[in-house]
This record gives structure tokens, sequence and C-alpha cells, in this order.
């Protein structure tokens, strides 16, 4: 039988241990982030970049509520997996929303750039 870990009581149950994590790599992404945002001159650029990145790390997010619904399923905790799938599907949402306003930023700057051509 697997042993309930005290600090969560409420977490699924599947024979394991809960997995300590050192955030390395949380620490990584946003060392990165700021190194190549300073690389950046154009402020759209540096926009769309900070927008790419957004989409990146919710990707990442995403894979971790569909690994985390695997488990609950698999335990047999429905109700669980409702309820990430509930989250999963707020991050969804997220990216059509950062999508739509990469779309706009891009759009913005071609009809700048058609104004100009047009002048």
């Amino acid at each position: 039988m697997a042993k309930k870990h005290p600090a969560a009581p409420h977490m699924i149950q599947i024979g394991e241990q809960p997995v300590k994590l050192t955030g390395r790599l949380q620490e990584v992404f946003v060392e990165d982030f700021r190194k190549e945002l300073t690389e950046i001159q154009s402020p759209i650029a540096k926009r769309l970049f900070i927008l790419a990145k957004l989409a990146h790390l919710t990707h990442l997010r995403i894979g971790e509520y569909v690994g985390l619904i695997a488990a609950a399923d698999l335990a047999g905790h429905h109700g669980v997996g409702v309820l990430l799938e509930s989250c999963l599907a707020d991050k969804m949402a997220f990216v059509e929303r950062n999508r739509h306003l990469i779309r706009h930023v891009i759009e913005a700057k071609v009809g700048e750039r058609k104004a100009v051509a047009a002048a």
C-alpha cells in the first residue's frame, strides 16, 4: 500500500513518494530569457520574443497537466481528472488569446510597413 504524504492529503496516491523538484528548469528558462531579451534591440521584436517565450512556457505547463490527468485517470481519481481538465482548458484558452495577440502585433507592423510603402 502506498504511503500517504502528510503535506498533501489531496494528492493522487500512485504508490510513489512525491519527487522533490529543484526548480532548475525554471531558473535556466529565466536566465536564458533575460540574456536573450537584452540582446534584442527592436521593441516589436522584444514584444514578439516575450509572447513567444510565454507561449513556450505555457506549452510546458500544458504537458504537465496532460500527464497529471493521465495519472489521475489511471489512479481512479476521476474527480481530480475533471478538475485538472478544467485547469487545462484555462491554459488552452490562454494559448489562444496569446496567439491572437501575436497575430495582432504582426498585423500592426505589416500595416505600418504597407502605409510607409504606399506613401
